[in-house]
């Protein structure tokens, strides 16, 4: 749900602005020639080093970040002091896993929340975490569970993160590249005695703007994949489970008040057509024809 891809995002914004910053300072990479105009291949390529490294990093901290910025409890398979619904939580993770063909079972977590939500992140397939909210597990029934737990399986099978990843260092690139041409053209607008601290500013500033307008591309694609987990959960739990748990989680989403909603990372039904830009999900009520329809 939310939670991987805007975990993920912000964690990429993060550690690009802070690169950008590091190698702003230090002397590293100059893309602007000694006659004072910019290098556009040199720039280029300074960016998409800067954009693979910013988002292959968050890859690699996605799962630590999620469990410290959720507090997700791990639940370890071989802990004798694991409640019977904590070690059949863990059972049915590794056996809808097994069935997607990992050879390595993810992490198993929870983490207390009263909102209705679970998510799967990681490096890779042999290094993935899959956590549920206090609140699903009082809210769902055993075959709704199940069918998210099996969404979330699918994601990890599917690679998504690793693709998310790829797809975020290209964005990155660009971002970067458009960042700076911006910021250098801005700086040739002030005294030169003021055009290096324009220029590190602007930078920055547009970076970050371009950045939070380059997740529309990742959260597009975001929505492309949950289509295919949906699918992906149905063979691994079975087509009525997968749309039952979707159905039980439009019931939970209209039974939150418009407040709530607006605070809720389940926002994923939004009347907007602009904030629609900016969700990770797909409309409830297209999933669940999509697959009614498989």
């Amino acid at each position: 749900m939310f939670r991987r891809v805007g975990l993920f995002i912000l964690t990429n914004i993060l550690v690009i602005a802070t690169i950008s910053i590091v190698l702003t300072i230090l002397p590293i990479g100059s893309y602007i020639t000694e006659s004072g105009n910019l290098n556009l291949v040199t720039l280029l390529i300074f960016s998409a080093v800067i954009g693979f490294t910013g988002a292959f990093v968050s890859l690699a901290m996605s799962r630590w970040m999620a469990k410290m910025a959720m507090k997700v409890q791990v639940l370890k398979p071989e802990d004798p002091n694991l409640s019977p619904f904590e070690r059949d939580l863990v059972d049915k993770v590794h056996r809808l896993s097994q069935s997607a063909g990992l050879t390595v079972m993810p992490e198993v977590g929870i983490y207390h929340s009263k909102e209705v939500n679970a998510f799967a992140t990681g490096p890779s397939r042999r290094r993935s975490l899959v956590a549920v909210s206090t609140g699903l597990l009082e809210t769902m029934d055993a075959d709704a569970v199940e069918g998210v737990l099996a969404h979330e399986v699918a994601h990890v099978a599917n690679g998504d993160m690793v693709t998310m990843t790829l797809l975020q260092g290209v964005v990155n690139t660009f971002v970067v590249f458009f960042a700076r041409i911006v910021a250098f053209a801005a700086s040739r607008l002030v005294r030169s005695e003021l055009q290096g601290i324009v220029h590190f500013i602007a930078v920055i500033v547009f970076q970050i703007l371009f950045s939070i307008l380059g997740s529309i591309v990742v959260m597009a694609y975001s929505r492309y994949r949950e289509y295919h987990a949906d699918n992906g959960a149905a063979d691994l739990a079975g087509k009525d489970k997968m749309i039952h748990a979707l159905q039980s989680l439009k019931q939970y989403v209209n039974r939150v008040d418009d407040e709530q909603k607006s605070l809720s990372t389940l926002k994923i039904n939004g009347k907007s057509n602009f904030s629609r830009l900016f969700s990770s999900h797909p409309e409830l009520d297209d999933r669940i024809k999509r697959l009614q329809s498989r």
